[in-house]
């Protein structure tokens, strides 16, 4: 992360009852803020279905969300996003590309957005390669949602809210943006 983003200005450390510690690193860069978490990859995403987890083999990643500095009260992002990173250990969550995830609760203080979409890897930071038998971590950007985004990307995919917020010329990246047309 350190190569992609430079190093971090701020860090917090949550533990969950029975997790291991998620950190949350923040990056600024010019209006950028860029929160990253940290310790998700420690060990492999597993599928809920799966009958023996298995401790080597299996998705890893770590998520990235990106906003806009100085418009909202985005550093209370940092508990919001531990919940995120740790749901694969507590829930049993595969966290990939496309999925939604929701915390229940605005992500900050007065935040219009309860949940993200996971995006493509790859953009921002690239993927850490590991040695074998291990997968690579994956660096997931976050693209925050609006509760009728988030019911409208149920019902038509991920890939048809993605193509709706770039007709509309969306800036992801804004904190207190409104949600885009869904007629």
């Amino acid at each position: 992360m350190r190569t992609a983003l430079g190093e971090p200005d701020a860090r917090a450390a949550v533990t969950f009852l029975g997790t291991d510690r998620i950190e949350v690193l923040r990056f600024q860069e010019g209006d950028i803020v860029r929160y990253a978490t940290l310790g998700m990859s420690a060990h492999p995403m597993t599928d809920p279905t799966a009958v023996v987890a298995d401790p080597v083999k299996g998705p890893r990643a770590e998520l990235v969300l990106s906003v806009r500095a100085g418009l909202a009260d985005t550093g209370k992002v940092l508990r919001p996003l531990a919940v995120l990173a740790a749901s694969p250990q507590v829930e049993g969550l595969v966290v990939a590309p496309g999925a939604s995830l929701d915390v229940g609760e605005p992500l900050w203080p007065g935040a219009p957005f309860t949940s993200v979409l996971v995006a493509e890897p790859g953009g921002l930071v690239e993927d850490l390669e590991l040695d074998e038998p291990l997968d690579p971590v994956r660096f997931l950007p976050l693209l925050p949602m609006t509760p009728n985004e988030a019911a409208w990307k149920r019902v038509h995919g991920a890939q048809a809210l993605q193509e709706r917020w770039l007709n509309q010329g969306t800036d992801l990246r804004d904190p207190s943006r409104k949600s885009v047309p869904l007629e």
